[in-house]
């Protein structure tokens, strides 16, 4: 009896494997698809579209509480500071003099950091992306509350096939992409540095790479590949997780760079340096800008060597928005190659967010997701232009990225997610309000030297009332703290 199950079991794996080996791997080998995927998704449209129309059908027979479209309390302006400022002053009844202290300016800035406690431009961008219809993912479901029945039945099918079938077929890809990896690389890198060791290292990396993203089941579209990144280049473009390496990797070869790791990280480190020049440092090394810097320039120089590929945002963003670059990568000179990369979020929401999950974790989370779809779109190589500093330089590749990729296009450094805004903005704040009082004071003091002599009597000066003086000392007392706001690098 035993043995009877032990064979079927056997049988079973012996089948499992086949299929997986004939079907996927083998196409995956030869950069070929047999449209499973493709055809896969095209049904699941199908089915996430019936399903928006049961739950809109359902909501609106539902009887609902009619709510009066309201223009909200707070109404954000894009003027600036002076704009906004002197809008606010000339909306007193009382004319106010441009160089005087006025208690109204104190309303913009109170207005300025309400605006930021309650939607600021920063945290939103680590959070997962609203849909504007629900997928079927139980994890979605935060503001869809009507499932009809045939919704419920769809979604537990749904549950089914996800954690039944897609997930096992998923994490058994990813075990063999990943031993492909590590035994692949390990047995080119014993080989002397040739080019036949480098056209194997390519197909090793290639070949681990479309089976990691066959693990994920995506569908990626690339568009103008003929922009795709040369050797000598280093290719830059906006991060939302780290599945950002398979897809771009899928379709061609790169050199990472980032720091040493350990665990399963370090060990796939190890065997891809051993059979490709990719750019590892030390945590010690990585406070040496200047060592890492030199290290990329020295791998740039040589025009043999795969493009280097770099995320200059530093950390993860939920694909809305691109967030400020680090010049470190745009200093060193060469071609830079940008990249745009969104993905539909209709399918599963891709962005990584390290605060709420580990690496296993959110693996498993897109293990089970329905599906990754993508666009990549290679942009025309760009060169720093001259007299242009590396901050300019990073600021126009990323206003191109968010462009093609329909991002929004912010200045703020992505890490405040886990710092302190610096005092340095907040100073640079205060500095251009104290500007702005000290031209309108200078303005209105040679204004006055210009005028000619009124006529007749000179009137004497009056002084200044008990009221003005209450007003001023409450003007200096205010100033003398600091209105935190959205404050731009």
């Amino acid at each position: 009896m035993m043995e009877g199950a032990w064979d079927l079991l056997l049988l079973s794996v012996k089948v499992w494997f086949s299929i997986i080996g004939g079907l996927i791997v083998l196409p995956a080998m030869c950069g070929v698809s047999l449209g499973v995927t493709g055809l896969y998704i095209k049904i699941l449209v199908k089915i996430l579209e019936w399903a928006t129309l049961r739950i809109q059908r359902g909501q609106k027979d539902q009887p609902t509480l009619q709510l009066q479209p309201s223009s909200g309390i707070i109404q954000k302006d894009d003027g600036s500071m002076e704009e906004e400022i002197g809008k606010l002053r000339r909306s007193w009844p009382k004319s106010l003099a441009g160089g005087d202290f006025t208690l109204c300016d104190a309303f913009y800035f109170c207005k300025k950091g309400i605006e930021s406690i309650v939607d600021d431009q920063v945290t939103q961008r680590f959070t997962s992306e609203e849909l504007v219809s629900w997928n079927l993912l139980t994890r979605t479901n935060n503001n869809f509350h009507y499932i009809s029945v045939r919704v419920t039945i769809i979604w537990g099918l749904g549950v089914a096939i996800r954690y039944c079938v897609l997930a096992p077929l998923r994490i058994t890809l990813a075990f063999i992409g990943l031993s492909w990896l590590v035994i692949g690389t390990t047995l080119v890198g014993l080989l002397p540095n040739s080019r036949a060791k480098s056209w194997l290292s390519d197909r090793v990396h290639l070949t681990c790479y479309r089976i990691c993203a066959r693990a994920l089941s995506a569908t990626i579209h690339y568009h103008n590949k003929e922009n795709q990144p040369r050797k000598g280049g280093i290719c830059v473009a906006n991060h939302t997780s780290p599945i950002d390496i398979v897809i771009l990797a899928n379709d061609g070869c790169y050199a990472m760079i980032g720091q040493v790791h350990g665990g399963l990280m370090g060990v796939l480190q190890r065997s891809m340096q051993r059979s490709c020049p990719h750019i590892w440092f030390e945590r010690s090394e990585m406070k040496d800008r200047h060592a890492v810097a030199r290290r990329l320039r020295d791998h740039i120089a040589d025009k043999n060597k795969l493009p280097v590929l770099i995320f200059p945002e530093g950390t993860c963003i939920n694909n809305t928005s691109v967030m400020m670059f680090k010049k470190g990568s745009f200093e060193v000179g060469g071609t830079i190659y940008p990249v745009a990369i969104k993905y539909d979020p209709q399918f599963g929401d891709a962005f990584w967010n390290s605060a709420k999950y580990n690496m296993v974790s959110y693996l498993l989370r897109m293990m089970t997701s329905w599906a990754i779809v993508c666009n990549v779109w290679y942009l025309p190589p760009m060169t720093r232009q001259e007299g242009e500093d590396a901050v300019h330089f990073a600021n126009r590749v990323k206003s191109a990225i968010a462009h093609q990729g329909g991002l929004v296009d912010l200045s703020w450094d992505g890490g405040l997610k886990r710092e302190k805004v610096k005092e340095m903005y907040k100073e640079e704040q205060q500095k251009m309000y104290s500007n702005m009082i000290a031209c309108s004071e200078d303005n209105l003091s040679s204004q006055t030297s210009r005028a000619p002599p009124p006529h007749g009597p000179v009137q004497p000066v009056q002084p200044p009332s008990a009221h003005d003086t209450v007003i001023k000392g409450s003007v200096r007392f205010i100033h003398s703290y600091t209105f935190d706001e959205d404050v731009k690098p």
